[in-house]
Protein backbone atom coordinates (compact mmCIF):
# COMPACT_ATOMS: atom_id res chain seq x y z
CA UNK A 1 0.00 0.00 0.00
CA UNK A 2 1.33 3.37 -1.00
CA UNK A 3 0.39 6.26 1.39
CA UNK A 4 0.75 10.33 0.63
CA UNK A 5 -0.17 12.42 3.59
CA UNK A 6 -0.72 16.06 3.17
CA UNK A 7 -1.05 18.30 6.18
CA UNK A 8 0.59 21.88 6.39
CA UNK A 9 1.84 20.73 10.24
CA UNK A 10 4.74 18.94 9.50
CA UNK A 11 4.52 17.94 13.07
CA UNK A 12 1.26 16.22 12.27
CA UNK A 13 2.76 14.70 9.28
CA UNK A 14 4.88 13.13 11.07
CA UNK A 15 2.84 11.26 13.12
CA UNK A 16 0.51 10.46 10.58
CA UNK A 17 3.39 8.39 9.17
CA UNK A 18 4.30 6.83 12.08
CA UNK A 19 0.51 5.78 12.67
CA UNK A 20 0.50 4.02 9.16
CA UNK A 21 3.41 1.91 10.10
CA UNK A 22 2.22 0.82 13.21
CA UNK A 23 -1.33 -0.36 11.63
CA UNK A 24 0.08 -1.89 8.54
CA UNK A 25 3.61 -2.97 9.13
CA UNK A 26 5.07 -4.66 6.59
CA UNK A 27 1.66 -3.91 3.96
CA UNK A 28 2.89 -0.18 3.78
CA UNK A 29 5.09 0.23 0.86
CA UNK A 30 5.15 3.59 0.38
CA UNK A 31 4.94 7.01 2.43
CA UNK A 32 5.32 10.63 1.21
CA UNK A 33 4.83 13.55 3.69
CA UNK A 34 4.31 16.50 2.46
CA UNK A 35 2.86 20.26 3.56
CA UNK A 36 1.56 21.45 0.46
CA UNK A 37 -1.32 20.89 -2.56
CA UNK A 38 1.26 21.77 -5.31
CA UNK A 39 3.60 19.36 -3.40
CA UNK A 40 1.29 16.89 -3.17
CA UNK A 41 0.43 17.63 -6.66
CA UNK A 42 3.39 16.83 -7.56
CA UNK A 43 4.00 13.22 -5.82
CA UNK A 44 0.54 12.11 -7.38
CA UNK A 45 2.38 12.69 -11.15
CA UNK A 46 5.42 10.91 -10.10
CA UNK A 47 3.61 7.69 -8.73
CA UNK A 48 0.41 6.12 -7.97
CA UNK A 49 -0.47 6.22 -4.68
CA UNK A 50 -3.61 3.80 -2.90
CA UNK A 51 -4.86 6.44 -0.75
CA UNK A 52 -4.10 10.17 0.21
CA UNK A 53 -4.81 11.46 3.31
CA UNK A 54 -5.56 15.06 3.63
CA UNK A 55 -5.92 17.75 6.04
CA UNK A 56 -7.37 20.88 3.43
CA UNK A 57 -4.43 23.19 3.51
CA UNK A 58 -5.82 27.09 3.81
CA UNK A 59 -4.94 27.77 0.69
CA UNK A 60 -7.23 25.03 -1.10
CA UNK A 61 -9.95 26.91 -0.17
CA UNK A 62 -13.77 25.29 0.00
CA UNK A 63 -13.13 23.22 -2.88
CA UNK A 64 -12.61 19.89 -1.59
CA UNK A 65 -13.85 18.11 -4.65
CA UNK A 66 -11.38 19.72 -6.76
CA UNK A 67 -8.50 19.04 -4.68
CA UNK A 68 -9.14 15.61 -4.00
CA UNK A 69 -9.78 14.87 -7.58
CA UNK A 70 -5.76 16.72 -8.40
CA UNK A 71 -4.81 13.81 -5.97
CA UNK A 72 -6.41 10.99 -7.35
CA UNK A 73 -9.52 11.41 -6.74
CA UNK A 74 -12.37 11.57 -3.79
CA UNK A 75 -12.57 7.61 -3.89
CA UNK A 76 -8.86 7.40 -2.62
CA UNK A 77 -9.38 10.40 0.12
CA UNK A 78 -9.65 10.33 3.56
CA UNK A 79 -9.68 13.46 5.18
CA UNK A 80 -7.94 13.83 8.23
CA UNK A 81 -9.02 17.60 9.74
CA UNK A 82 -9.59 19.40 13.54
CA UNK A 83 -12.07 21.07 11.27
CA UNK A 84 -15.55 18.88 12.09
CA UNK A 85 -17.21 21.13 9.80
CA UNK A 86 -16.03 19.98 6.75
CA UNK A 87 -17.29 16.50 7.73
CA UNK A 88 -20.29 17.08 6.26
CA UNK A 89 -19.06 18.46 2.62
CA UNK A 90 -16.46 15.56 2.44
CA UNK A 91 -18.49 12.60 2.53
CA UNK A 92 -20.57 14.96 0.22
CA UNK A 93 -17.89 15.12 -2.40
CA UNK A 94 -17.57 11.40 -2.03
CA UNK A 95 -14.05 10.90 0.01
CA UNK A 96 -13.25 7.68 1.32
CA UNK A 97 -13.79 8.02 5.05
CA UNK A 98 -12.74 11.25 7.76
CA UNK A 99 -11.25 10.96 10.45
CA UNK A 100 -10.85 13.60 13.14
CA UNK A 101 -7.62 15.08 15.08
CA UNK A 102 -6.30 14.81 17.25
CA UNK A 103 -6.24 11.64 15.84
CA UNK A 104 -7.32 8.42 17.08
CA UNK A 105 -4.84 5.04 16.13
CA UNK A 106 -8.07 3.07 16.65
CA UNK A 107 -9.87 5.19 14.20
CA UNK A 108 -7.30 5.30 11.75
CA UNK A 109 -6.68 1.67 11.30
CA UNK A 110 -10.63 1.28 10.99
CA UNK A 111 -10.31 4.48 8.21
CA UNK A 112 -7.00 2.39 6.41
CA UNK A 113 -8.86 -0.86 6.41
CA UNK A 114 -11.70 0.54 4.44
CA UNK A 115 -9.28 1.84 1.89
CA UNK A 116 -7.21 -1.87 1.58
CA UNK A 117 -10.61 -3.73 1.64
CA UNK A 118 -10.20 -5.91 -1.81
CA UNK A 119 -12.76 -5.17 -4.44
CA UNK A 120 -15.10 -8.20 -4.59
CA UNK A 121 -15.80 -9.79 -8.04
CA UNK A 122 -18.07 -8.12 -10.33
CA UNK A 123 -22.32 -8.59 -8.86
CA UNK A 124 -25.00 -6.79 -10.05
CA UNK A 125 -24.02 -3.17 -7.92
CA UNK A 126 -21.19 -3.40 -10.15
CA UNK A 127 -23.13 -3.79 -13.22
CA UNK A 128 -26.06 -1.54 -12.98
CA UNK A 129 -26.51 1.99 -11.33
CA UNK A 130 -29.67 2.90 -9.79
CA UNK A 131 -31.55 6.15 -11.38
CA UNK A 132 -35.10 8.12 -10.89
CA UNK A 133 -36.96 8.70 -13.07
CA UNK A 134 -40.79 10.05 -13.09
CA UNK A 135 -42.03 8.75 -9.40
CA UNK A 136 -40.13 5.18 -10.30
CA UNK A 137 -36.20 4.03 -9.68
CA UNK A 138 -34.37 1.94 -12.72
CA UNK A 139 -31.40 -0.09 -12.90
CA UNK A 140 -29.22 1.03 -16.03
CA UNK A 141 -26.79 -1.06 -17.31
CA UNK A 142 -23.35 0.04 -16.77
CA UNK A 143 -22.25 -1.24 -20.30
CA UNK A 144 -24.57 1.44 -21.95
CA UNK A 145 -23.33 4.21 -19.50
CA UNK A 146 -20.56 6.29 -21.72
CA UNK A 147 -20.01 8.79 -19.43
CA UNK A 148 -20.96 10.92 -16.30
CA UNK A 149 -20.79 15.13 -16.60
CA UNK A 150 -20.85 17.01 -13.20
CA UNK A 151 -23.44 19.80 -12.34
CA UNK A 152 -22.33 21.49 -8.81
CA UNK A 153 -24.40 19.11 -6.66
CA UNK A 154 -25.73 16.76 -9.46
CA UNK A 155 -24.61 15.01 -12.31
CA UNK A 156 -25.86 14.03 -15.80
CA UNK A 157 -25.29 10.25 -17.43
CA UNK A 158 -24.95 10.15 -21.09
CA UNK A 159 -25.41 6.80 -22.28
CA UNK A 160 -24.30 5.31 -25.77
CA UNK A 161 -27.43 5.65 -27.55
CA UNK A 162 -27.01 9.46 -27.21
CA UNK A 163 -30.01 9.95 -24.23
CA UNK A 164 -29.09 11.90 -20.91
CA UNK A 165 -30.55 11.43 -17.60
CA UNK A 166 -30.07 13.63 -14.32
CA UNK A 167 -28.73 11.69 -11.49
CA UNK A 168 -29.13 13.40 -7.78
CA UNK A 169 -25.64 12.45 -7.02
CA UNK A 170 -22.34 14.56 -7.28
CA UNK A 171 -20.02 13.75 -9.29
CA UNK A 172 -17.56 12.60 -6.49
CA UNK A 173 -19.87 10.46 -4.18
CA UNK A 174 -20.72 8.59 -8.03
CA UNK A 175 -17.08 8.43 -8.53
CA UNK A 176 -16.68 6.46 -5.24
CA UNK A 177 -20.23 4.61 -5.97
CA UNK A 178 -19.29 3.12 -9.92
CA UNK A 179 -16.71 0.12 -10.45
CA UNK A 180 -12.93 0.94 -11.67
CA UNK A 181 -14.05 1.08 -15.51
CA UNK A 182 -14.66 4.14 -14.90
CA UNK A 183 -12.42 6.66 -14.57
CA UNK A 184 -12.10 10.87 -13.53
CA UNK A 185 -10.40 12.33 -16.20
CA UNK A 186 -11.39 16.00 -15.40
CA UNK A 187 -13.23 17.94 -12.22
CA UNK A 188 -16.68 17.68 -14.43
CA UNK A 189 -15.93 14.35 -16.07
CA UNK A 190 -15.95 10.80 -15.56
CA UNK A 191 -16.00 8.41 -18.13
CA UNK A 192 -15.81 4.65 -19.24
CA UNK A 193 -12.53 3.81 -20.16
CA UNK A 194 -13.15 1.16 -22.67
CA UNK A 195 -14.74 4.11 -24.29
CA UNK A 196 -11.70 6.16 -24.80
CA UNK A 197 -9.71 5.42 -28.39
CA UNK A 198 -6.80 8.02 -28.06
CA UNK A 199 -5.52 11.05 -26.38
CA UNK A 200 -5.17 14.59 -28.05
CA UNK A 201 -2.87 17.53 -27.18
CA UNK A 202 -3.50 20.68 -28.53
CA UNK A 203 -1.84 24.07 -28.64
CA UNK A 204 -2.06 25.69 -25.66
CA UNK A 205 -1.16 22.30 -23.59
CA UNK A 206 -4.99 21.39 -23.82
CA UNK A 207 -6.09 18.13 -23.66
CA UNK A 208 -8.65 15.48 -24.54
CA UNK A 209 -10.48 12.35 -24.22
CA UNK A 210 -11.39 11.04 -27.83
CA UNK A 211 -13.89 8.21 -27.52
CA UNK A 212 -15.06 5.62 -29.86
CA UNK A 213 -17.99 7.34 -31.10
CA UNK A 214 -15.44 10.51 -32.02
CA UNK A 215 -16.71 12.71 -29.11
CA UNK A 216 -13.72 14.90 -27.34
CA UNK A 217 -13.89 15.28 -23.56
CA UNK A 218 -11.49 17.50 -21.66
CA UNK A 219 -8.72 16.04 -19.40
CA UNK A 220 -7.51 18.14 -16.77
CA UNK A 221 -4.14 18.91 -15.94
CA UNK A 222 -3.71 17.06 -13.27
CA UNK A 223 -5.48 13.78 -14.68
CA UNK A 224 -3.73 13.10 -17.85
CA UNK A 225 -0.78 11.70 -16.78
CA UNK A 226 -2.46 9.35 -14.89
CA UNK A 227 -5.06 8.79 -17.31
CA UNK A 228 -2.40 8.66 -20.18
CA UNK A 229 -0.72 5.81 -18.19
CA UNK A 230 -3.29 3.96 -17.84
CA UNK A 231 -4.06 3.84 -21.55
CA UNK A 232 -0.61 2.62 -22.16
CA UNK A 233 -0.75 -0.01 -19.30
CA UNK A 234 -1.72 -2.51 -21.64
CA UNK A 235 0.65 -2.13 -24.51
CA UNK A 236 3.76 -1.59 -22.15
CA UNK A 237 2.49 -5.75 -20.97
CA UNK A 238 2.53 -6.66 -24.65
CA UNK A 239 6.32 -5.20 -24.80
CA UNK A 240 9.01 -8.25 -25.39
Amino acid sequence: MKILILDSASDDALLLERLCHEILGEQLEHAARVTSSAAAAREVESGEFDVVLLNPPAEAGPDLEALAGQLGGPARTIVVSDRTDLALPAFDCGVLDFVPKPVARERLAKALHRARRPRLPADRADRFLAVRRSGRIDLVSLEDLVYVEGADKYSELVFANGRRNFHDTALGRLEATLPHTFVRIHKSYLVRFAMVSRLLVLKGSRYFAELKNGQRLPIGRSHYERVKSRLLWPAQLRRP
